[in-house]
């Protein structure tokens, strides 16, 4: 038999007589000898020859190398890069690189709980700004201040001294070479310009935040459970830059990385995390021009005074004005508003062209200026209007 010839199965010698029935996969019109006769398997044996068993050893190898391609075409390429991020100095993450090693955070603990804050050095000596607020509960019950730098050392703080009227205060510890900040000016600041805040917010210690200036001197009064009867009031920068609690005494730097302001306070629309509540894109910071002027006094005598016109006012009055209350005692026998003759009941309508809506924006407006500043004040008497001038005294 040639290589080519196929042998035959071996056959039964006598064939069946009867088919099998047709299974149920066979149509009707197929008769039983026809489909027995297709569903028949034919058995074949192949003669392989030497040559035939090279070509199909090449014909193996080919097909694994394909396989093999396949294979490897279908496993995943991972690209990644090691190129250099060229950060500018005056990009937010450069200015975050240059002052957050001058941010502290802020703790301490008393009977009624555990308070945490920011601050930051303004002096080489270990001077440390922050706000009222912070330490206040602290100071009442004697207890311990803390001071975390951005390397993680812990100091123990001395007050140097606190003002309740710009919610500010001033820390030292016992450092030197401290990496104090730069202040800017405040006064220079114009709706629209980036600013970042850098703090611990909820005590998060380092997290650097960005915005713009977006409103300037918003009239903030910010009230402390710590201290009867005392008001802050804020002639605020606004920024939607994320202030949340923790970030108070934080500094607010502007494009070059100079304190424009301190982080202060937060509007909130009452909902909260972790029983606090949060940013909504709505910030004040109390201007570094104020900031610094009450810290310099802090440092060089422990207390600080601010400006007066020597009037109480009626916080009844819903405006618009601030209404000197009527009350004979209302006007301060040889203040400002006295020598300028003012009387009680008259209605302030303007400081410096500035309108005046309420009592706070009054005070807020005062406590803008310094100490000895002449300011002109337009009020209206009955149906008259009228402006006078006046000289700012300083409060006991």
């Amino acid at each position: 038999m040639s290589e080519d010839e196929i042998a035959p199965d071996v056959q039964p010698t006598t064939p069946p007589t009867t088919p099998p029935q047709t299974p149920w996969w066979v149509s009707d019109n197929q008769s039983a000898a026809s489909s027995y006769s297709a569903l028949t398997p034919v058995k074949r044996v192949i003669k392989v020859t030497w040559y035939m068993a090279i070509a199909m050893a090449l014909i193996a190898g080919v097909a694994g190398g394909l396989i093999g391609k396949v294979a490897f075409d279908n496993t995943p390429h991972l690209t990644t890069s090691n190129k250099v991020i060229d950060r500018a100095p005056d990009s937010i993450a450069g200015i975050a690189a240059k002052v957050s090693p001058s941010v502290v955070e802020i703790d301490s603990t008393t009977s009624g709980g555990s308070d945490t804050g920011s601050g930051f050095f303004i002096d080489a000596n270990g001077y440390i700004m922050t706000n009222n607020h912070v330490i206040e509960a602290a100071v009442l019950a004697k207890s311990k201040i803390s001071v975390k730098l951005a390397n993680n050392k812990v100091y123990t703080a001395k007050l140097v001294g606190r003002d309740t009227s710009y919610d500010l205060a001033v820390l030292k510890i016992d450092v030197t070479a401290a990496p104090a900040l730069v202040l800017g000016n405040s006064d220079n600041v114009q709706v629209g310009d980036p600013v970042i805040a850098i703090g611990s917010p909820l005590g998060l210690q380092g997290t650097v935040t960005s915005g713009i200036i977006s409103a300037k001197n918003r009239s903030v009064s910010t009230s402390s459970d710590n201290t009867a009867g005392e008001n802050a009031f804020i002639d605020a920068l606004q920024t939607d830059a994320a202030i949340n609690p923790g970030n108070s005494g934080g500094p607010l730097v502007d494009a070059t990385g100079a304190v424009i302001g301190v982080n202060s306070a937060i509007a909130s629309l009452g909902g909260t995390v972790a029983g606090q509540p949060g940013s909504i894109g709505l910030g004040f910071a109390i201007p570094i021009n104020q900031a610094k002027s009450t810290a310099e006094q802090l440092i060089k005598t422990g207390r600080s005074h601010y400006p007066i016109v020597g009037m109480s006012l009626d916080s009844t009055y819903a405006g618009p004005g601030a209404r000197i209350a009527d009350l004979p005692t209302a006007i301060l026998a040889g203040g400002p508003a006295a020598k300028a003759g003012l009387q009680p009941g008259d209605i302030i309508l303007a400081i410096n062209g500035q309108d005046i809506a309420t009592a706070d924006d009054l005070i807020v407006a005062i406590r803008s200026h310094a100490i000895g500043d002449s300011i002109t004040m337009k009020y209206k008497r009955g149906t008259v209007t009228a402006t006078v001038q006046l000289v700012l005294a300083s409060s006991k």
